[in-house]
């Protein structure tokens, strides 16, 4: 009979599991979060390996040195908590990992959120099955809340297990990919508990500014990926600005006094309009998929989607600018407000960055 191999994970994984279930959580719901997490981490394989092979194209062996490289990169330059993280592939299809749900009031911008123990309150919970995450949106919908559900290609365990690279993001374009890894990388260095929206915008903000340093660095400013990073960081102050002023114009009916029916009604011609207005937006936008919301029918929870992933963009970027556009130092202050302010993170940065330069487009020597 073979030796039974206990890999030094499994421990914590079973640990973190029976922590989880103790602290009142759905014990089936846990258990296959643990199984999921347990299959990722049981078929890594390392990266450094994967490059022996002869027969890896060209541009998969880009890729996987370029998170390599923005490994090395985030550890270095930037003073994040890199770990064992991303040193790992698992191979997985193409399809969802995980099916996420949100749900919002149907008068509201304020998401319906789920507990969990150490991240707290959060405004989305994922499914394993397609079918399970639209019953409970259905089941939601019938207690009058406007319902998304989305899928989600990966998870982070936010430093918890060394997480692999899962091979389905090496579809992304070599850009993107740096900006998604640094993007999960700021997760694993700092997450604020029941503060979803500020850990994400913070996290947006952390890998697309993150890339522009990375390929600045590895290739030079005047690189056409420096270029494109730079055009991927444009493309996120302007659809926050979008968001902040569509947001703006819900929020004004939403808190106007007027019997929900009439809100209900008044509210259909706003989401035509944000629909017609991000028709002529996203022609100048360019990045990742996340830059869809006209494929979806407008909802409260649709347009929390987004508005979970870029908050005030804008005040990160001045705290950028009154640190002397020095990454590092910014990502380090925007940690140590946070952790000073945790009632209202989002304030702390911008009443520290009150005093930032006017923001200026960049410019590279020709």
């Amino acid at each position: 009979m073979a030796a039974i191999t206990v890999r030094p994970w499994l421990p914590r994984a079973i640990a973190l599991a029976l922590a989880l279930c103790l602290s009142g959580c759905d014990i089936g719901y846990v258990s296959r979060a643990a199984y999921e997490e347990m299959r990722l981490l049981w078929n890594r394989k390392p990266i450094a390996t994967v490059l022996e092979k002869r027969d890896l194209s060209a541009a998969i062996r880009a890729r996987l040195e370029t998170v390599l490289a923005v490994r090395g990169f985030a550890a270095d330059k930037l003073g994040l908590n890199v770990g064992g993280a991303y040193r790992t592939v698992t191979d997985v299809d193409s399809r969802a990992i995980v099916w996420v749900v949100m749900a919002a009031p149907r008068d509201s911008l304020e998401p319906y959120t789920w507990w969990f123990p150490i991240v707290g309150d959060v405004p989305y919970r994922g499914y394993f099955s397609h079918d399970d995450a639209n019953a409970e949106a259905a089941k939601l919908e019938a207690k009058g809340f406007d319902t998304y559900v989305r899928p989600a290609v990966a998870f982070s365990s936010l430093g918890f297990f060394n997480d692999p690279l899962l091979s389905d993001l090496l579809a992304l374009p070599r850009v993107e990919l740096a900006g998604a890894i640094t993007h999960e990388l700021f997760h694993r260095t700092y997450f604020l508990a029941s503060n979803v929206t500020f850990d994400e915008s913070a996290a947006t903000f952390a890998g697309s500014r993150g890339a522009i340093a990375f390929y600045s660095a590895t290739e030079g400013p005047n690189s056409a990926d420096a270029a494109a990073a730079r055009g991927i960081f444009d493309s996120d102050l302007k659809f926050s600005l979008f968001l902040l002023h569509e947001e703006a114009r819900l929020l004004r009916l939403y808190r106007s006094g007027l019997p929900e029916t009439e809100i209900l009604k008044r509210r259909q011609p706003i989401f035509e309009s944000i629909a017609s207005d991000y028709g002529r937006l996203k022609p100048t936008l360019s990045g990742l998929e996340r830059f869809d919301l006209d494929k979806e029918k407008i909802n409260n929870a649709v347009l929390l989607n987004y508005l979970i992933y870029f908050h005030d963009l804008r005040n990160f970027d001045a705290l950028y600018r009154l640190n002397h556009a020095d990454m590092r130092a910014t990502i380090a202050r925007i940690i140590e407000l946070a952790k000073g302010s945790p009632e209202d993170p989002f304030g702390a940065i911008w009443r520290a960055s009150r005093d930032a330069p006017p923001a200026a487009p960049e410019r590279v020597a020709k």
